[in-house]
């Protein structure tokens, strides 16, 4: 990579983030207070969640021989009990910071308890 295309990067990363920030004070308020924007921004954090955990979830294949990949199943074991769990504390607080904390602490202690339990 040259430093002229890592600093087009940065200028290009920069006003994309400013852009994104200076939006809603540039639209009218009548279009900020519709329905559907306002049925988005209920559901739009639950959904960023979901995606970031799925796409944390590392599963390269199971293979016929469990006994040799049984860190790699403790693993997925405890990240799907893990995601469970954060799923249910943001639907039950709608804290993001509490479900974060949660799922951090779940996914320890899963993996912990299933290698404990599973050999």
């Amino acid at each position: 990579m040259s430093s002229s295309y890592l600093i087009f990067a940065t200028f290009a990363m920069a006003a994309v983030t400013f852009i994104t920030r200076a939006l809603p004070s540039l639209i009218p308020r009548k279009v900020l207070d519709t329905p559907w924007l306002h049925r988005l921004n209920e559901s739009l954090p639950l959904s960023v969640m979901v995606l970031l955990i799925f796409t944390s979830l590392t599963y390269s294949g199971l293979s016929a021989d469990i006994a040799l990949n049984n860190v790699e199943l403790h693993l997925l074991m405890a990240q799907v009990g893990a995601l469970c769990l954060v799923l249910l504390v943001y639907h039950i607080s709608r804290q993001l910071l509490v479900s974060m904390i949660v799922g951090i602490a779940a996914i320890n202690g899963l993996f912990w308890l299933f290698s404990q339990l599973l050999g």
